[in-house]
């Protein structure tokens, strides 16, 4: 492990973002031994010490840091594709999150996939358009399903797995003439549609060195069966038992480590959380890479940072001095974690907002944790329902199913409204069934 000065002090935190994913990494984060105090802005109804600065208030968040000499680490998208690491780095205050260039894996999905194929890492084949007509003709002389993706940011949702060639040109419509993800559908890019089973994976990165933390699967869909819209994340699950020592070895020789060797060989080392949507085809069982995101997924990081035993601030700490080299792997409970987000109902399209929530003061037990993510506290003092996604319960078990038993208790406890909630019932039962399958430790 690392050592430290003798004279190494307490760190105070500034937890950048509103989302369960920073409620989580805040939760996991109190739990070290170097820290002193953890800020939120804006954070949640779950979160304490919240300061009312949005995420995208660059300077105010600057302000904020160097007045409370705090260590920033930034949870959402938006703030590190606008450059916020870059901001704070140009006054020397300490940021954990890749640059502005180093983002552009995430914000532009045209500029990952050109840099996949520059660096040799698997990928679907794609074409890019900003023309809707070039678009459709190139979809007409396809034979092959397809997945239709704008190239921005778009919160978990520009992108249209399409099962018919109908589907591909009503995506397209969508996209570059209907503007329904704005300006991050100035452009798309039309990638082959392979057909296996979807991982996530990701790892902490120092610009040289990675560590990778627990496998994770997610549900983009709405609702079971993985039918309907994408969406942020309705659930995720961690370790996957589809994961195991042979395509380890192949996502990270064939895809982490070459993406670490060339963002540093275009001068634009990357700094951060990696994470890697992967596809294992059905017949090959050959990792492909479909996207890249600089953060921590959300819902991943619930379950995974569940299942962490070692200190996270440790790695980050390590990462952020580019001393992941100096650290040993990261230690995992022996138990399996299911989230399941509790949502508003008619997300992701149109909902409610303002409904209290019932339930939550229940005592779970320490095998469950509730993850707040869209909520927020009004002027009754209440809990109430400010998003699409609110909760993320979340629950560890020895076993698949222990762990979803134990997560789906909690969640029917839980309520508002009139029923004004929804959530999938079928998050992680693709390997329910796997009792006593060991975890596959990282």
């Amino acid at each position: 492990m690392l050592q430290r000065s003798p004279f190494y002090y307490l760190i105070n935190l500034l937890i950048v973002g509103s989302g369960g994913r920073e409620h989580a990494l805040g939760w996991k984060l109190s739990q070290s031994k170097d820290i002193k105090r953890i800020y939120f802005a804006p954070g949640n109804a779950g979160t304490c010490q919240n300061v009312k600065i949005q995420a995208l208030e660059i300077n105010r968040l600057k302000a904020f840091a160097q007045q409370n000499d705090c260590f920033t680490i930034v949870g959402p998208e938006c703030p590190l594709a606008n450059g916020i690491v870059d901001s704070f780095l140009e006054d020397e205050l300490g940021i954990f999150g890749p640059t502005k260039q180093a983002s552009l894996l995430e914000s532009s999905k045209i500029f990952a996939k050109k840099f996949m194929y520059e660096n040799a890492i698997p990928t679907p084949r794609f074409k890019t358009f900003s023309d809707a007509e070039k678009a459709k003709d190139y979809v007409a002389r396809e034979k092959c399903d397809l997945v239709v993706k704008a190239d921005g940011l778009a919160s978990g949702k520009g992108v249209v797995v399409c099962n018919d060639h109908a589907q591909a040109i009503d995506a397209i419509d969508g996209i570059l003439l209907k503007k329904q993800y704005g300006v991050a559908g100035d452009r798309i890019l039309i990638e082959e549609k392979i057909s296996g089973e979807e991982c996530s994976f990701i790892v902490i990165c120092d610009g040289k060195t990675i560590i990778p933390l627990s496998s994770s699967q997610d549900h983009k869909r709405i609702f079971d069966g993985d039918k309907g819209p994408n969406t942020g994340g309705m659930g995720s699950y961690s370790p996957t038992p589809l994961m195991d020592q042979e395509l380890y070895d192949s996502i990270m020789s064939r895809i982490m480590l070459p993406v670490i060797e060339g963002m540093r060989k275009k001068a634009n080392p990357f700094k951060g959380f990696l994470y890697a949507g992967i596809m294992v085809e059905q017949n090959t069982k050959k990792p492909y890479a479909l996207e890249f995101n600089v953060r921590m997924g959300d819902p991943e990081c619930q379950s995974i940072l569940m299942r962490m035993e070692s200190d996270l601030f440790e790695y980050i700490d390590s990462a952020s001095h580019e001393k992941l080299d100096s650290v040993s792997p990261i230690e995992w409970k022996n138990k399996f974690a299911v989230c399941v987000v509790m949502a508003s109902k008619g997300y992701p399209e149109t909902y409610e907002q303002g409904h209290p929530i019932n339930g939550l003061n229940y005592n779970f037990g320490n095998d469950v944790k509730i993850f707040h993510s869209g909520t927020q506290i009004d002027t009754n003092n209440l809990i109430v329902t400010g998003g699409g996604r609110v909760l993320g319960v979340t629950a560890l078990g020895y076993t698949v199913r222990n762990a979803i038993d134990n997560a789906y208790s909690a969640v029917r406890r839980i309520s508002w409204g009139r029923n004004d909630y929804h959530y999938r019932k079928d998050i992680a039962n693709r390997y329910s069934n796997v009792d006593k399958q060991a975890c596959f430790f990282l």
